[in-house]
C-alpha cells in the first residue's frame, strides 16, 4: 500500500500493464463510518453478508472471490487487484481515528495477499487529483510500511 498520496492516472496505467482489476474507492463527502462502509460495500461490490464493521470489512478483503478473477499475467508481480482510494483527505481530517483504522485494515489485506505467495496480489493507493499531486511518491505496488496491529473497535 502506498501511503504517500499520488495521481491516479500513472497508478492505473501501472496496474493495466500488469493486469490488475481496478477498484476505485471515492471517499468524496464522506464523514462517517456508515457512509464509509456503504462506500466501500458500493466500490468493492461486497456481498450482503459484509456487515458495516471493521471486522467484517477486513474480512472481505482477504476474500474478494466476488471480484472479477484477474487476468493471469507472465509478469512478476502481475495480475491482482488496484484499489484507488480517492477523495480522502476531507475523511482523514474529519475522522483521523476512523480513518487510521481504515488505513490498517487496508495494510493487513494487502500484507495477507502479498504473503500468500505465486498468486494475485492486492495493491492499495491513496489517489489524489491530478492538480494536486506534487512531486511522485512510490509506485503503485511499493511494498506497504510495517502494519500497526491493534485491537479494532466496532
Amino acid at each position: 500500500m502506498s501511503l504517500d498520496p499520488q495521481p491516479l492516472a500513472p497508478a492505473l496505467e501501472a496496474a493495466e500493464a500488469a493486469g490488475r482489476t481496478t477498484v476505485r474507492l471515492d471517499l468524496d463527502g464522506v464523514r462517517g463510518k456508515a457512509e464509509l462502509m456503504r462506500r466501500c460495500g458500493d466500490a468493492l461490490r461486497l456481498p450482503e453478508w459484509v456487515g458495516g464493521n471493521w471486522d467484517a470489512l477486513a474480512d472481505a478483503m482477504r476474500d474478494l472471490s466476488w471480484l472479477p478473477v484477474p487476468v493471469p499475467v507472465p509478469v512478476p508481480g502481475g495480475g491482482g487487484w488496484l484499489v484507488a482510494v480517492t477523495s480522502w483527505r476531507g475523511y482523514a481530517d474529519a475522522r483521523p481515528g476512523e480513518w487510521e483504522t481504515l488505513v490498517e485494515v487496508l495494510e493487513e489485506a494487502v500484507a495477507f495477499w502479498r504473503e500468500r505467495g505465486g498468486g494475485p496480489e492486492l495493491v492499495v493507493v491513496l489517489a489524489e487529483a491530478e492538480a494536486e499531486a506534487g512531486p511522485s511518491g512510490p509506485v503503485a505496488g511499493a511494498p506497504p510500511r510495517t502494519p500497526r496491529l491493534k485491537r479494532r473497535r466496532g
